[in-house]
């Protein structure tokens, strides 16, 4: 069984002076957030094999800097469905990589709809939440775990 890491972008600046949704950047708490997601799942030996990001650079910002807090070493691909997608693709990206942890970092409110559409379960990711999932293979899924960004910055 594969398990796939959802990871919704961390908090964007708003006041950036960007008028282009996909090009705003992570604000400072974002950038701490994005920090102690790559720290956690280092620590605790959840490092993703692949990460598959939106093109948006809020999303990229958020997984260039957990890579680097965490010191991984896994490949990251932009994937352009996690920007404009839906939930299905969304779904298929999760379930046709074959390695054993997957991480997708995206968007809301995508993330929360393919996490109650493989769970069943009513989830709400706001931005810098974390959870696991567990694939089986009908393409269900168990939610293993869940954090909001609040768990992980004050810790």
């Amino acid at each position: 069984m594969s398990a796939v890491i959802f990871l919704r972008h961390a908090k964007s600046d708003w006041y950036a002076g960007i008028s282009n949704d996909l090009e705003r950047p992570l604000n400072k708490r974002g950038r701490r957030s994005a920090a102690a997601v790559g720290s956690l799942l280092a620590e605790t030996g959840h490092v993703p094999n692949l990460v598959l990001c939106s093109p948006a650079t809020r999303a990229r910002q958020t997984v260039e800097i957990a890579i680097a807090a965490g010191d991984w070493t896994c490949p990251t691909e932009t994937v352009d469905e996690l920007y404009y997608g839906t939930v299905d693709d969304m779904v298929t990206l999760a379930c046709k990589r074959l390695v054993p942890l997957l991480m997708i970092v995206g968007h809301e409110p995508t993330m929360s709809s393919t996490l109650e559409y493989l769970t069943g379960a009513e989830l709400r990711m706001p931005t810098g939440a974390l959870a696991r999932i567990s694939l089986n293979p009908d393409n269900s899924g168990l939610l293993e775990w869940l954090f909001p960004p609040r768990l992980l910055t004050d810790r």
